[in-house]
Protein backbone atom coordinates (compact mmCIF):
# COMPACT_ATOMS: atom_id res chain seq x y z
CA UNK A 1 0.00 0.00 0.00
CA UNK A 2 2.23 3.41 -1.31
CA UNK A 3 0.00 5.31 0.30
CA UNK A 4 -0.34 3.52 3.66
CA UNK A 5 1.35 6.05 5.99
CA UNK A 6 -0.67 9.01 4.28
CA UNK A 7 -3.98 7.41 5.26
CA UNK A 8 -5.44 9.06 7.82
CA UNK A 9 -4.17 13.00 6.74
CA UNK A 10 -5.42 12.29 3.09
CA UNK A 11 -9.31 13.62 3.93
CA UNK A 12 -12.01 13.49 0.85
CA UNK A 13 -13.97 15.97 0.61
CA UNK A 14 -16.80 14.97 2.45
CA UNK A 15 -14.58 14.36 5.77
CA UNK A 16 -14.37 10.69 5.46
CA UNK A 17 -10.88 8.93 4.86
CA UNK A 18 -8.84 7.90 1.93
CA UNK A 19 -10.44 6.80 -1.59
CA UNK A 20 -7.57 3.70 -0.90
CA UNK A 21 -8.88 2.98 2.26
CA UNK A 22 -12.56 3.24 1.72
CA UNK A 23 -12.77 0.66 -1.29
CA UNK A 24 -12.01 -1.70 1.59
CA UNK A 25 -15.02 -1.95 2.79
CA UNK A 26 -17.96 -1.53 0.59
CA UNK A 27 -20.09 -4.16 1.54
CA UNK A 28 -21.65 -6.22 -0.48
CA UNK A 29 -25.44 -6.92 -2.13
CA UNK A 30 -27.90 -8.02 -4.25
CA UNK A 31 -31.23 -7.59 -5.05
CA UNK A 32 -34.11 -7.57 -1.72
CA UNK A 33 -38.21 -8.30 -2.75
CA UNK A 34 -39.76 -7.13 -0.05
CA UNK A 35 -39.55 -8.59 3.80
CA UNK A 36 -36.57 -11.07 4.19
CA UNK A 37 -36.22 -13.58 7.03
CA UNK A 38 -33.92 -16.33 7.50
CA UNK A 39 -32.53 -18.41 10.16
CA UNK A 40 -28.64 -19.02 10.60
CA UNK A 41 -27.44 -21.94 8.44
CA UNK A 42 -24.87 -24.53 8.98
CA UNK A 43 -22.25 -23.86 7.19
CA UNK A 44 -22.63 -25.88 3.64
CA UNK A 45 -18.66 -26.87 3.73
CA UNK A 46 -19.82 -29.41 6.69
CA UNK A 47 -20.74 -31.52 4.12
CA UNK A 48 -17.27 -31.75 2.12
CA UNK A 49 -15.03 -32.38 5.55
CA UNK A 50 -16.06 -32.48 9.42
CA UNK A 51 -14.49 -29.75 11.01
CA UNK A 52 -11.75 -30.35 13.37
CA UNK A 53 -11.57 -28.40 17.30
CA UNK A 54 -8.61 -27.16 18.53
CA UNK A 55 -4.88 -26.15 17.24
CA UNK A 56 -3.71 -22.12 16.32
CA UNK A 57 -4.42 -20.67 13.32
CA UNK A 58 -1.25 -18.20 12.06
CA UNK A 59 -1.31 -15.76 9.45
CA UNK A 60 0.95 -13.45 7.87
CA UNK A 61 -0.62 -10.92 6.12
CA UNK A 62 -0.54 -8.03 4.30
CA UNK A 63 -2.13 -4.60 5.71
CA UNK A 64 -1.35 -3.57 8.90
CA UNK A 65 -0.33 -0.33 9.99
CA UNK A 66 0.88 1.28 13.20
CA UNK A 67 -1.84 3.40 13.16
CA UNK A 68 -4.46 0.68 13.19
CA UNK A 69 -6.44 0.58 16.70
CA UNK A 70 -9.44 -1.28 17.92
CA UNK A 71 -11.93 1.53 16.59
CA UNK A 72 -13.59 -0.17 13.77
CA UNK A 73 -13.98 3.67 12.01
CA UNK A 74 -10.49 3.58 11.54
CA UNK A 75 -10.64 -0.10 10.26
CA UNK A 76 -8.33 0.38 6.72
CA UNK A 77 -7.16 -2.75 5.76
CA UNK A 78 -7.00 -6.64 5.46
CA UNK A 79 -5.19 -7.08 8.93
CA UNK A 80 -7.34 -5.45 10.99
CA UNK A 81 -10.82 -6.74 8.90
CA UNK A 82 -9.84 -10.50 9.37
CA UNK A 83 -8.89 -9.86 13.30
CA UNK A 84 -11.95 -7.81 14.62
CA UNK A 85 -14.02 -10.06 12.16
CA UNK A 86 -13.51 -12.64 14.56
CA UNK A 87 -13.87 -10.61 17.75
CA UNK A 88 -17.29 -9.30 16.39
CA UNK A 89 -20.40 -9.62 15.08
CA UNK A 90 -22.62 -7.74 12.62
CA UNK A 91 -26.25 -7.66 12.09
CA UNK A 92 -26.02 -9.46 8.87
CA UNK A 93 -23.49 -12.02 7.30
CA UNK A 94 -22.30 -12.37 3.52
CA UNK A 95 -22.28 -16.17 3.23
CA UNK A 96 -20.54 -18.20 0.98
CA UNK A 97 -22.68 -17.82 -2.03
CA UNK A 98 -22.78 -13.87 -1.93
CA UNK A 99 -26.23 -13.61 -0.30
CA UNK A 100 -27.01 -11.62 3.14
CA UNK A 101 -27.90 -13.94 6.16
CA UNK A 102 -28.84 -13.07 9.83
CA UNK A 103 -25.84 -12.74 12.39
CA UNK A 104 -26.67 -11.00 15.13
CA UNK A 105 -30.42 -10.03 13.57
CA UNK A 106 -32.20 -13.10 13.81
CA UNK A 107 -34.44 -11.70 10.54
CA UNK A 108 -35.42 -8.37 9.19
CA UNK A 109 -37.81 -6.73 7.26
CA UNK A 110 -38.89 -3.15 5.36
CA UNK A 111 -41.53 -1.41 4.12
CA UNK A 112 -42.68 -1.85 0.53
CA UNK A 113 -40.81 1.30 -0.10
CA UNK A 114 -38.13 -0.16 1.26
CA UNK A 115 -37.23 3.45 3.58
CA UNK A 116 -37.79 1.50 7.23
CA UNK A 117 -36.17 -1.42 8.03
CA UNK A 118 -36.95 -3.40 10.92
CA UNK A 119 -34.01 -5.88 12.81
CA UNK A 120 -35.39 -8.22 15.40
CA UNK A 121 -32.18 -9.03 17.14
CA UNK A 122 -31.36 -12.72 17.86
CA UNK A 123 -32.07 -13.77 21.71
CA UNK A 124 -29.64 -14.84 24.10
CA UNK A 125 -26.21 -13.39 22.64
CA UNK A 126 -23.77 -12.37 24.93
CA UNK A 127 -20.83 -10.05 24.85
CA UNK A 128 -17.43 -11.78 25.73
CA UNK A 129 -17.72 -10.04 29.38
CA UNK A 130 -21.48 -11.13 30.26
CA UNK A 131 -23.64 -8.45 28.80
CA UNK A 132 -26.28 -9.21 26.97
CA UNK A 133 -26.93 -7.77 23.52
CA UNK A 134 -29.82 -5.70 23.27
CA UNK A 135 -30.99 -2.63 20.78
CA UNK A 136 -28.87 0.01 22.73
CA UNK A 137 -26.07 -1.71 21.76
CA UNK A 138 -26.83 -1.75 18.18
CA UNK A 139 -27.89 1.70 18.52
CA UNK A 140 -24.90 3.10 20.00
CA UNK A 141 -22.39 0.60 17.57
CA UNK A 142 -24.38 2.46 14.27
CA UNK A 143 -24.25 5.52 16.29
CA UNK A 144 -20.52 5.56 16.21
CA UNK A 145 -19.81 6.36 12.93
CA UNK A 146 -22.66 8.96 12.18
CA UNK A 147 -22.87 13.19 13.02
CA UNK A 148 -21.11 15.61 11.37
CA UNK A 149 -17.76 15.11 13.64
CA UNK A 150 -17.79 11.26 12.61
CA UNK A 151 -14.33 10.63 10.96
CA UNK A 152 -14.99 7.04 10.64
CA UNK A 153 -14.65 5.23 7.22
CA UNK A 154 -17.81 4.11 7.53
CA UNK A 155 -19.55 7.29 7.16
CA UNK A 156 -20.38 7.18 3.62
CA UNK A 157 -21.75 3.98 3.92
CA UNK A 158 -24.18 4.82 6.29
CA UNK A 159 -25.07 7.91 4.06
CA UNK A 160 -28.89 6.88 3.56
CA UNK A 161 -29.66 6.41 7.10
CA UNK A 162 -31.37 9.24 8.74
CA UNK A 163 -32.64 7.97 11.79
CA UNK A 164 -31.42 4.43 14.05
CA UNK A 165 -33.57 3.79 16.73
CA UNK A 166 -34.56 1.15 19.23
CA UNK A 167 -38.20 0.05 19.40
CA UNK A 168 -37.71 -2.13 22.17
CA UNK A 169 -35.32 -4.45 23.73
CA UNK A 170 -34.94 -6.76 20.70
CA UNK A 171 -35.78 -4.30 17.75
CA UNK A 172 -33.83 -1.72 16.00
CA UNK A 173 -35.30 0.33 13.42
CA UNK A 174 -33.86 2.57 10.48
CA UNK A 175 -34.93 4.80 8.95
CA UNK A 176 -33.70 6.18 5.29
CA UNK A 177 -33.80 9.08 3.55
CA UNK A 178 -34.67 7.09 0.19
CA UNK A 179 -35.45 3.54 -0.24
CA UNK A 180 -32.53 0.84 -0.83
CA UNK A 181 -33.65 -2.66 -1.74
CA UNK A 182 -29.76 -3.27 -0.60
CA UNK A 183 -29.70 -2.47 3.03
CA UNK A 184 -29.45 -5.88 4.94
CA UNK A 185 -26.07 -5.74 2.62
CA UNK A 186 -25.04 -2.82 4.42
CA UNK A 187 -25.06 -3.35 7.99
CA UNK A 188 -22.35 -6.37 6.84
CA UNK A 189 -19.98 -3.86 6.30
CA UNK A 190 -16.93 -5.12 8.43
CA UNK A 191 -16.59 -1.65 9.97
CA UNK A 192 -19.94 -1.86 11.36
CA UNK A 193 -19.65 -4.84 13.77
CA UNK A 194 -21.42 -4.32 17.10
CA UNK A 195 -20.15 -3.40 20.08
CA UNK A 196 -21.62 -2.85 23.98
CA UNK A 197 -22.58 0.52 24.90
CA UNK A 198 -21.18 2.03 27.65
CA UNK A 199 -23.04 5.71 28.83
CA UNK A 200 -25.39 5.88 25.86
CA UNK A 201 -21.64 5.42 23.32
CA UNK A 202 -20.52 2.23 21.72
CA UNK A 203 -16.97 0.91 24.35
CA UNK A 204 -14.59 0.27 21.24
CA UNK A 205 -11.92 0.62 23.99
CA UNK A 206 -12.42 -2.47 25.43
CA UNK A 207 -12.39 -4.44 22.72
CA UNK A 208 -15.10 -6.48 23.47
CA UNK A 209 -17.40 -8.58 21.18
CA UNK A 210 -19.88 -11.01 20.63
CA UNK A 211 -17.71 -12.92 18.26
CA UNK A 212 -16.46 -16.32 18.48
CA UNK A 213 -12.79 -15.25 19.50
CA UNK A 214 -11.82 -12.97 22.34
CA UNK A 215 -8.82 -10.13 22.22
CA UNK A 216 -6.16 -10.97 23.42
CA UNK A 217 -3.43 -9.23 22.45
CA UNK A 218 -3.22 -5.98 20.17
CA UNK A 219 0.03 -4.57 18.88
CA UNK A 220 -0.77 -2.14 15.96
CA UNK A 221 1.58 -3.06 12.87
CA UNK A 222 2.97 -5.91 14.56
CA UNK A 223 0.48 -8.57 16.02
CA UNK A 224 -2.86 -9.72 16.93
CA UNK A 225 -3.73 -12.96 19.25
CA UNK A 226 -6.92 -14.28 20.15
CA UNK A 227 -8.45 -17.23 22.08
CA UNK A 228 -11.90 -18.89 21.30
CA UNK A 229 -14.72 -17.69 23.12
CA UNK A 230 -15.83 -20.65 25.48
CA UNK A 231 -19.64 -19.47 24.65
CA UNK A 232 -20.14 -19.01 21.32
CA UNK A 233 -23.49 -18.85 20.61
CA UNK A 234 -23.17 -19.59 16.71
CA UNK A 235 -23.41 -23.27 16.11
CA UNK A 236 -20.51 -25.00 13.42
CA UNK A 237 -17.73 -21.75 13.89
CA UNK A 238 -14.92 -20.88 15.86
CA UNK A 239 -12.99 -24.20 15.43
CA UNK A 240 -9.63 -23.11 16.45
CA UNK A 241 -8.63 -22.92 20.05
CA UNK A 242 -6.79 -19.50 19.12
CA UNK A 243 -5.34 -17.17 16.84
CA UNK A 244 -2.18 -15.09 15.73
CA UNK A 245 -2.25 -12.58 13.22
CA UNK A 246 1.33 -11.30 12.23
CA UNK A 247 1.86 -7.90 9.78
CA UNK A 248 4.12 -8.78 7.30
CA UNK A 249 4.50 -6.40 4.69
CA UNK A 250 7.20 -7.12 1.94
CA UNK A 251 5.46 -10.12 0.22
CA UNK A 252 8.70 -12.10 -0.14
CA UNK A 253 9.02 -12.21 3.43
CA UNK A 254 5.53 -13.71 3.78
CA UNK A 255 6.11 -16.41 1.32
CA UNK A 256 8.61 -17.19 3.33
CA UNK A 257 6.97 -17.28 6.67
CA UNK A 258 4.55 -19.45 5.03
CA UNK A 259 7.16 -22.00 2.87
CA UNK A 260 9.43 -22.89 5.98
CA UNK A 261 6.15 -23.13 8.33
CA UNK A 262 6.30 -20.47 10.44
CA UNK A 263 2.31 -19.35 9.22
CA UNK A 264 -0.03 -20.89 7.73
CA UNK A 265 -1.64 -18.69 5.60
CA UNK A 266 -0.46 -15.24 3.22
CA UNK A 267 -2.40 -13.05 1.85
CA UNK A 268 -1.53 -11.14 -1.23
CA UNK A 269 0.52 -13.16 -2.76
CA UNK A 270 2.99 -11.67 -5.97
CA UNK A 271 1.63 -13.65 -9.04
CA UNK A 272 4.98 -14.09 -10.33
CA UNK A 273 5.45 -16.91 -7.57
CA UNK A 274 2.19 -18.68 -7.60
CA UNK A 275 3.63 -21.30 -10.40
CA UNK A 276 6.01 -21.88 -7.24
CA UNK A 277 4.36 -22.25 -4.71
CA UNK A 278 1.96 -24.88 -6.72
CA UNK A 279 5.43 -27.13 -6.89
CA UNK A 280 5.03 -27.68 -2.95
CA UNK A 281 2.59 -30.18 -2.29
CA UNK A 282 2.47 -29.08 1.21
CA UNK A 283 0.51 -25.71 0.13
CA UNK A 284 -2.32 -24.32 -1.82
CA UNK A 285 -3.14 -21.46 -3.74
CA UNK A 286 -6.70 -19.49 -2.94
CA UNK A 287 -7.90 -17.72 -5.72
CA UNK A 288 -10.71 -15.41 -5.23
CA UNK A 289 -12.18 -14.35 -8.82
CA UNK A 290 -12.76 -10.73 -9.96
CA UNK A 291 -11.90 -9.31 -6.28
CA UNK A 292 -10.93 -5.69 -8.06
CA UNK A 293 -10.69 -4.25 -11.26
CA UNK A 294 -8.37 -2.04 -13.10
CA UNK A 295 -9.49 0.82 -14.83
CA UNK A 296 -7.61 3.51 -17.03
CA UNK A 297 -10.23 6.42 -16.47
CA UNK A 298 -10.55 9.25 -19.13
CA UNK A 299 -12.06 12.48 -17.46
CA UNK A 300 -14.99 13.32 -19.72
CA UNK A 301 -14.60 16.96 -19.61
CA UNK A 302 -10.75 17.17 -20.35
CA UNK A 303 -10.76 18.71 -24.14
CA UNK A 304 -9.27 15.76 -25.56
CA UNK A 305 -11.73 13.13 -24.06
CA UNK A 306 -14.98 15.10 -24.56
CA UNK A 307 -15.73 13.53 -27.65
CA UNK A 308 -17.24 10.26 -27.08
CA UNK A 309 -15.79 8.93 -29.99
CA UNK A 310 -12.31 9.29 -28.78
CA UNK A 311 -13.31 7.44 -25.80
CA UNK A 312 -14.19 4.57 -27.66
CA UNK A 313 -11.18 4.84 -30.21
CA UNK A 314 -8.89 4.17 -26.89
CA UNK A 315 -11.33 1.09 -25.49
CA UNK A 316 -11.38 -0.45 -29.17
CA UNK A 317 -7.06 -0.31 -28.79
CA UNK A 318 -6.89 -2.34 -25.79
CA UNK A 319 -6.27 -6.22 -25.86
CA UNK A 320 -7.73 -7.24 -23.17
CA UNK A 321 -6.61 -10.86 -23.04
CA UNK A 322 -2.68 -10.24 -23.81
CA UNK A 323 -3.00 -7.81 -20.44
CA UNK A 324 -4.56 -10.77 -18.46
CA UNK A 325 -1.79 -13.08 -19.77
CA UNK A 326 1.18 -11.06 -19.15
CA UNK A 327 -0.04 -8.43 -15.98
CA UNK A 328 -2.37 -10.93 -14.33
CA UNK A 329 -0.53 -14.52 -15.42
CA UNK A 330 -4.21 -15.37 -15.82
CA UNK A 331 -5.04 -14.67 -12.10
CA UNK A 332 -8.49 -12.82 -13.36
CA UNK A 333 -10.74 -12.41 -16.05
CA UNK A 334 -11.62 -9.52 -18.65
CA UNK A 335 -13.15 -6.42 -18.54
CA UNK A 336 -15.90 -5.21 -20.35
CA UNK A 337 -15.99 -1.17 -19.37
CA UNK A 338 -18.32 -1.39 -16.68
CA UNK A 339 -17.83 -2.12 -12.98
CA UNK A 340 -19.58 -5.32 -12.41
CA UNK A 341 -17.72 -8.41 -12.06
CA UNK A 342 -17.93 -11.79 -13.88
CA UNK A 343 -20.29 -14.12 -11.41
CA UNK A 344 -22.51 -10.77 -10.07
CA UNK A 345 -26.35 -11.94 -10.20
CA UNK A 346 -26.46 -8.28 -11.63
CA UNK A 347 -23.86 -8.98 -14.29
CA UNK A 348 -25.42 -8.08 -18.23
CA UNK A 349 -24.63 -11.38 -19.46
CA UNK A 350 -26.50 -9.70 -23.10
CA UNK A 351 -23.84 -7.60 -22.99
CA UNK A 352 -21.67 -8.12 -26.45
CA UNK A 353 -17.55 -8.11 -24.89
CA UNK A 354 -15.35 -5.71 -26.07
CA UNK A 355 -12.40 -7.14 -28.05
CA UNK A 356 -9.08 -5.71 -29.56
CA UNK A 357 -9.66 -4.05 -32.73
CA UNK A 358 -7.19 -1.71 -34.48
CA UNK A 359 -9.58 -1.07 -37.39
CA UNK A 360 -12.71 0.33 -35.17
CA UNK A 361 -10.54 2.09 -33.42
CA UNK A 362 -9.01 4.26 -36.61
CA UNK A 363 -12.84 4.24 -37.65
CA UNK A 364 -13.76 6.01 -34.09
CA UNK A 365 -11.19 8.61 -34.71
CA UNK A 366 -12.40 9.18 -37.99
CA UNK A 367 -15.75 9.76 -36.48
CA UNK A 368 -13.85 12.26 -34.12
CA UNK A 369 -12.31 14.19 -37.30
CA UNK A 370 -8.74 12.89 -36.42
CA UNK A 371 -6.40 11.07 -38.55
CA UNK A 372 -4.38 10.08 -35.33
CA UNK A 373 -4.80 10.72 -31.47
CA UNK A 374 -1.44 11.21 -28.91
CA UNK A 375 -2.25 11.27 -25.75
CA UNK A 376 -0.20 11.47 -21.98
CA UNK A 377 -1.04 8.71 -20.01
CA UNK A 378 -0.03 8.76 -16.17
CA UNK A 379 0.79 5.44 -14.52
CA UNK A 380 1.73 4.40 -11.13
CA UNK A 381 2.08 1.15 -9.33
CA UNK A 382 0.20 2.76 -6.40
CA UNK A 383 -2.66 1.46 -8.41
CA UNK A 384 -2.08 -2.31 -8.29
CA UNK A 385 1.37 -3.94 -9.00
CA UNK A 386 2.19 -3.86 -12.86
CA UNK A 387 -0.49 -0.76 -13.59
CA UNK A 388 2.87 1.04 -15.15
CA UNK A 389 3.54 -2.62 -16.97
CA UNK A 390 -0.08 -2.88 -18.42
CA UNK A 391 0.37 1.17 -19.45
CA UNK A 392 3.25 0.29 -21.86
CA UNK A 393 1.43 -2.54 -23.58
CA UNK A 394 -1.51 -0.57 -23.91
CA UNK A 395 1.22 1.77 -25.82
CA UNK A 396 2.52 -1.23 -27.63
CA UNK A 397 -1.13 -2.26 -29.05
CA UNK A 398 -2.56 1.24 -29.53
CA UNK A 399 -0.23 2.05 -32.05
CA UNK A 400 -1.67 -0.13 -34.61
CA UNK A 401 -4.82 2.25 -34.05
CA UNK A 402 -2.83 5.28 -35.24
CA UNK A 403 -2.98 6.46 -31.11
CA UNK A 404 0.49 6.85 -29.26
CA UNK A 405 0.05 7.14 -25.80
CA UNK A 406 2.91 8.71 -23.71
CA UNK A 407 3.53 6.57 -21.06
CA UNK A 408 4.86 9.42 -17.65
CA UNK A 409 5.85 6.99 -14.95
CA UNK A 410 4.71 8.85 -11.37
CA UNK A 411 6.03 7.65 -8.46
CA UNK A 412 3.28 6.06 -6.00
CA UNK A 413 3.59 8.62 -3.23
CA UNK A 414 0.93 10.94 -2.92
CA UNK A 415 -0.37 9.63 -6.76
CA UNK A 416 -3.87 9.23 -5.79
CA UNK A 417 -3.78 12.04 -4.18
CA UNK A 418 -1.97 14.67 -6.93
CA UNK A 419 -2.67 12.66 -9.73
CA UNK A 420 -5.86 10.43 -9.72
CA UNK A 421 -8.84 12.36 -10.76
CA UNK A 422 -6.78 15.95 -11.33
CA UNK A 423 -4.68 14.48 -14.97
CA UNK A 424 -7.29 13.53 -17.63
CA UNK A 425 -5.50 10.27 -18.27
CA UNK A 426 -4.34 7.81 -15.76
CA UNK A 427 -4.16 4.60 -13.97
CA UNK A 428 -6.41 3.34 -11.49
CA UNK A 429 -8.32 0.67 -9.70
CA UNK A 430 -11.61 -0.79 -7.34
CA UNK A 431 -12.39 -3.15 -4.99
CA UNK A 432 -15.50 -4.97 -6.47
CA UNK A 433 -18.63 -4.98 -4.68
CA UNK A 434 -21.80 -7.76 -5.12
CA UNK A 435 -23.67 -4.47 -4.67
CA UNK A 436 -23.99 -2.50 -8.35
CA UNK A 437 -25.61 0.12 -6.65
CA UNK A 438 -22.60 0.62 -4.33
CA UNK A 439 -20.37 0.28 -7.08
CA UNK A 440 -22.23 2.53 -9.50
CA UNK A 441 -22.70 5.28 -6.61
CA UNK A 442 -19.21 5.80 -5.31
CA UNK A 443 -17.67 5.79 -9.34
CA UNK A 444 -20.01 6.86 -11.95
CA UNK A 445 -22.84 8.95 -10.22
CA UNK A 446 -22.85 12.84 -11.02
CA UNK A 447 -21.25 14.21 -8.60
CA UNK A 448 -19.45 11.31 -6.48
CA UNK A 449 -16.26 11.97 -4.90
CA UNK A 450 -14.75 9.24 -6.40
CA UNK A 451 -16.54 9.75 -9.51
CA UNK A 452 -12.72 9.31 -11.53
CA UNK A 453 -14.14 9.88 -14.90
CA UNK A 454 -15.90 13.38 -13.90
CA UNK A 455 -19.07 11.87 -15.79
CA UNK A 456 -22.49 12.76 -16.32
CA UNK A 457 -24.80 10.92 -18.18
CA UNK A 458 -28.28 12.08 -17.17
CA UNK A 459 -30.27 8.64 -18.49
CA UNK A 460 -27.42 6.93 -15.79
CA UNK A 461 -28.47 8.46 -13.24
CA UNK A 462 -32.05 8.81 -13.45
CA UNK A 463 -31.48 4.93 -13.48
CA UNK A 464 -29.27 4.73 -10.44
CA UNK A 465 -31.57 6.55 -8.84
CA UNK A 466 -34.64 4.22 -9.40
CA UNK A 467 -33.22 1.24 -9.02
CA UNK A 468 -31.60 2.27 -6.04
CA UNK A 469 -35.26 1.19 -3.89
CA UNK A 470 -36.79 -0.83 -6.53
CA UNK A 471 -38.18 -4.16 -4.91
CA UNK A 472 -39.26 -5.79 -8.02
CA UNK A 473 -36.41 -7.76 -8.45
CA UNK A 474 -36.42 -8.62 -12.52
CA UNK A 475 -36.85 -4.65 -13.27
CA UNK A 476 -34.09 -3.51 -10.85
CA UNK A 477 -32.00 -5.98 -13.22
CA UNK A 478 -33.28 -4.79 -16.56
CA UNK A 479 -32.56 -0.80 -14.63
CA UNK A 480 -28.52 -2.42 -13.87
CA UNK A 481 -28.48 -3.69 -17.62
CA UNK A 482 -28.97 -0.58 -19.20
CA UNK A 483 -26.60 0.26 -17.06
CA UNK A 484 -23.98 -1.69 -17.72
CA UNK A 485 -24.22 -0.80 -21.14
CA UNK A 486 -24.27 3.07 -20.99
CA UNK A 487 -21.44 2.68 -19.21
CA UNK A 488 -19.47 0.40 -21.52
CA UNK A 489 -20.27 2.94 -24.56
CA UNK A 490 -20.30 6.49 -23.26
CA UNK A 491 -18.60 6.28 -20.14
CA UNK A 492 -14.80 7.59 -19.40
CA UNK A 493 -13.82 4.74 -18.47
CA UNK A 494 -11.61 2.15 -20.18
CA UNK A 495 -12.40 -1.31 -17.41
CA UNK A 496 -9.95 -3.96 -19.02
CA UNK A 497 -9.46 -6.66 -16.53
CA UNK A 498 -11.21 -7.60 -12.86
CA UNK A 499 -8.28 -9.25 -10.96
CA UNK A 500 -8.14 -12.40 -8.37
CA UNK A 501 -7.30 -11.77 -4.98
CA UNK A 502 -5.05 -14.87 -4.44
CA UNK A 503 -3.76 -16.06 -0.99
CA UNK A 504 -2.04 -19.71 -0.26
CA UNK A 505 -2.28 -21.65 3.11
CA UNK A 506 -0.68 -24.56 4.25
CA UNK A 507 -2.75 -28.05 4.65
CA UNK A 508 -2.29 -27.77 8.14
CA UNK A 509 -5.45 -26.23 7.78
CA UNK A 510 -8.56 -26.34 5.40
CA UNK A 511 -11.64 -25.35 5.19
CA UNK A 512 -14.73 -27.40 2.95
CA UNK A 513 -14.00 -26.21 -0.74
CA UNK A 514 -16.32 -23.46 -1.04
CA UNK A 515 -14.73 -19.93 -0.13
CA UNK A 516 -16.56 -16.52 -0.17
CA UNK A 517 -16.70 -14.75 -3.51
CA UNK A 518 -16.31 -11.61 -2.91
CA UNK A 519 -12.82 -9.97 -1.30
CA UNK A 520 -10.12 -12.38 0.06
CA UNK A 521 -9.53 -15.15 2.82
CA UNK A 522 -13.00 -16.24 2.65
CA UNK A 523 -14.48 -12.97 3.01
CA UNK A 524 -12.55 -12.19 5.55
CA UNK A 525 -13.70 -14.87 7.93
CA UNK A 526 -11.25 -17.47 7.72
CA UNK A 527 -10.62 -17.38 11.57
CA UNK A 528 -13.92 -18.85 12.01
CA UNK A 529 -15.05 -20.41 8.91
CA UNK A 530 -11.66 -22.74 8.65
CA UNK A 531 -10.14 -25.17 11.06
CA UNK A 532 -7.14 -27.21 11.79
CA UNK A 533 -6.39 -30.27 9.61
Amino acid sequence: MSDKNNKITQAMPDGGLPRREFLKYSAAAATFAGAFSLGLPMPGWAEQATPKAGGTLRMGLAGGSTTDSRDPGTWADTFTFVGFSAVYNTLSEISVDGTAIPELAERWESTPDAKVWTFFLRQGVTFHDGKSLDAGDVVASIQHHLGEKSTSAAKTVLGDVAVVRAQDAATVVFELHSGNADFPYVVADYHLVIMPAKDGAADWQAGTGTGGYRLKHFEPGVRMDLVRSPDYWKPGRAHFASAELLSIADGAARVNALVTGQVDVINKVDLKTVALLKRNPQLVIEETKGAQHYTFPMLCDAAQFQDNNVRLALKHAIDRQALLTSVLYGYGQIGNDHPIQPGSRFINTALEQRVYDADKARFYLKQAGMDSLKVRLQASDAAYTGAVDASVLFKEQARKAGIDIDVVREPADGFFTNVWMKQPFTTSFWYSSLTADRMFSIGYAKGAAWNETHWDNPRFNQLLNAARGEMNAPLRQEMYNEMQALCRDDGGAIVPLFASSVAARSRRVMHGGVTAPYGELDGLRLIERWWQA
